[in-house]
């Protein structure tokens, strides 16, 4: 990788004794799969192992990976300002059905989402039947578990249920992923000669992970001839990139049972021609480790966050592919502006402790200003049966789309 990126790991701090062994028992598990498949797999397959394997993997070990103590904050883990406009939305969803109507959340974090989400639902008196949470990690399902039981009414603790996959039969209301399709393991492609090549994760001469390419399979060749076409321009030679031509099976699955309500993600990413831009030639693939940001996703996997931009002209094709009207497109800021962020402001200054009201002004200042996370994270939006296009409104980007 780049020297760059070298000089970022020699200046993270070095792991302990117990986080290296983990993360050579993750690169042994690793060698085990390359010697299987004949010496290389592909990168996704590699990027799956790397953050889910079971046991091993960055969401599926034990390790703190949210807040100021872990690799990353993350929107929910700010403050709860956050979920309470996520949760005007909602409610939204809610008041335009009839009967039972659930929450899901999907990749429910530390619950701090789902904790303060849950309150403002209660304090608008809108709470959903059951809050569902789709947690594929053991070890964050019992973390959220032990902090909503401690932190929330039983009353309220009790309408939270935890699913292992996407739910079985026809349901209503509303979907919320943040941060999820960033960390979807996805295939990265090259162009030589005109021709699409995979990335595939292989062993050096000094048996350190290392990418080859292979020439990509009919899906992935017809995806990026897919965009090649809708962009207006065929990619050069040596450009690399990512692509998710999963993404519209993955909607389906976790949305396509939807039968009424609305399906909202909020992640950082770009619209597709800003996304497949000339000088994107390496792509967007971003790595954390303790607060660092680096582009090595071999540098001590297992340790690693692994994460890749969203193509949002992707994921609207996607959802509307599933059956769903796009309701809308926006920059986090906007959304948030759109979902009762002025009133939680007037109620952060009416708080009397002078630091707490600074922690929270510092907590919206970070989810909207456009150097923070404001512009940086977009959020997106489809409905079935239901209506809140007006809640896009302000700030509409479909235009870029």
């Amino acid at each position: 990788m780049a020297d760059e990126d070298s000089n970022m790991s020699a200046r993270m701090p070095a792991p302990d004794a117990d986080a290296q062994a983990h993360s050579d028992r993750l690169l042994a598990l690793v060698r085990d799969q390359l010697a299987a498949a004949g010496g290389a797999i592909p990168f996704s397959r590699y990027m799956e192992l790397a953050l889910y394997a079971p046991g091993l993997g960055y969401y599926s070990a034990g390790a703190l990976k949210f807040g100021a103590a872990g690799d990353f904050i993350t929107s929910p883990e700010l403050g709860p300002t956050f979920a309470e406009c996520v949760a005007a939305c909602a409610a939204q969803v809610f008041g335009q059905l009839d009967g039972r109507a659930d929450f899901l959340e999907i990749g429910g974090g530390s619950g701090a989402f789902a904790e303060a989400a849950l309150r403002r639902l209660q304090e608008i008196d809108a709470l959903p039947a059951h809050y569902l949470i789709l947690e594929p990690s053991a070890d964050l399902r019992e973390r959220q578990l032990e902090r909503l039981r401690a932190a929330l009414p039983d009353a309220v603790f009790n309408r939270v249920r935890w699913l292992d996959g996407p739910p079985e039969k026809p349901w209503q209301g509303f979907l919320f992923a943040n941060e999820v399709i960033d960390a979807l393991p996805t295939p990265r492609f090259s162009m030589r000669g005109g021709e699409v090549y995979e990335e595939y994760v292989a062993l050096d001469a000094q048996g350190r992970l290392a990418r080859v390419d292979q020439p990509a399979d009919a899906l992935l060749h017809a995806a990026v001839r897919h965009v090649e076409r809708d962009i207006e321009a065929p990619f050069a030679d040596g450009y690399r990139s990512e692509l998710l031509p999963q993404l519209p099976y993955w909607i389906q699955a976790v949305g396509g049972l939807l039968r009424d309500g609305a399906m909202l993600f909020i992640d950082y990413g770009y619209p597709r021609r800003e996304y497949y831009l000339p000088e994107r030639s390496d792509g967007t693939l971003v790595c954390h480790r303790q607060h660092h940001a680096h582009g090595d996703p071999f540098d001590l996997p297992g340790l690693t966050d692994i994460t890749a931009f969203v193509d949002f002209t992707a994921l609207a094709e996607a959802g509307v592919g599933a059956g769903f009207d796009l309701a809308g497109y926006c920059a986090q800021s906007s959304f948030l502006l759109n979902c009762g962020l002025p009133e939680r402001l007037a109620a952060v200054e009416a708080i009397e402790d002078p630091v707490a009201r600074l922690a929270r002004t510092s907590e919206i200042k970070r989810l909207t200003l456009p150097g923070e996370m404001g512009e940086r994270f977009q959020a997106m939006a489809f409905q079935r049966g239901v209506e809140i296009r007006p809640l896009f409104a302000r700030g509409d980007l479909g235009r870029r789309l």
